[in-house]
């Protein structure tokens, strides 16, 4: 069964601020640089065939470090992009939450459009689909997928059966790591939001017997 592991990109000084979707040009700061580099020891042990990832420069940052010391090379996907907010992007979040959608994004994500942007449940399918297109070419391994917060909120919403209107109870913090089992029957959700140790992925080596002697 493969086994993805879904990666939010580390820190930005926009992040918890601004949206800023689609928009290019957002690096990670320092904390998320740090952060970045951090993903190559806790995922230290973890067989990670592939690593693929959102175009945008935040996201390509977080996986370059893991890249670099896996020794592969980070396969952008664009169906992984962040949601596209229209006339939402850049515009702060103190700004949004005093209008009447923002309300709307919160009690009914599933009847939300963004302004001359997309809704989520396009872009759930479109991760999703993605998702599972990478799971099927990597059927007995592990994947890393980098991307975004709603990217990975709306994935494990689908991945749990959870109604898209359930959206905000799921929590996706800069460098977390969700782990999700698909194919091959339901789906398992791993771990959610993980931004600690992963050293439970780690195989176990079968314990040897000690030899009887008669």
């Amino acid at each position: 069964m493969p086994t993805v592991l879904l990666i939010r990109h580390g820190h930005t000084d926009t992040a918890g601020k601004r949206l800023t979707g689609w928009a290019r040009g957002i690096h990670l700061n320092a904390h998320g640089r740090a952060q970045a580099d951090g993903l190559v020891g806790r995922l230290e042990g973890i067989r990670v065939e592939a690593i693929y990832s959102s175009p945008l420069e935040r996201c390509r940052e977080t996986a370059a470090p893991l890249a670099r010391a896996r020794g592969v090379a980070v396969r952008l996907r664009r169906p992984l992009l962040e949601v596209d907010y229209g006339e939402w992007t850049g515009r702060s979040l103190s700004q949004l939450r005093r209008t009447k959608l923002w309300r709307v994004v919160q009690q009914a994500p599933s009847a939300v459009r963004f302004p001359d942007g997309e809704t989520l449940l396009g872009v759930q399918d479109r991760a999703v689909a993605e998702i599972d297109r990478i799971a099927q070419e990597h059927p007995k391994g592990i994947v890393a997928v980098v991307t975004h917060a709603d990217v990975i909120r709306l994935a494990l919403a689908h991945y749990a059966g959870m109604h898209l209107d359930q959206l905000q109870r799921l929590v996706v913090d800069p460098a977390s790591v969700s782990v999700v089992a698909v194919g091959g029957g339901l789906p398992r959700l791993v771990k959610v939001n993980d931004t600690g140790d992963l050293g439970s992925l780690v195989p176990r080596r079968p314990r040897t017997r000690p030899q009887v002697r008669g």
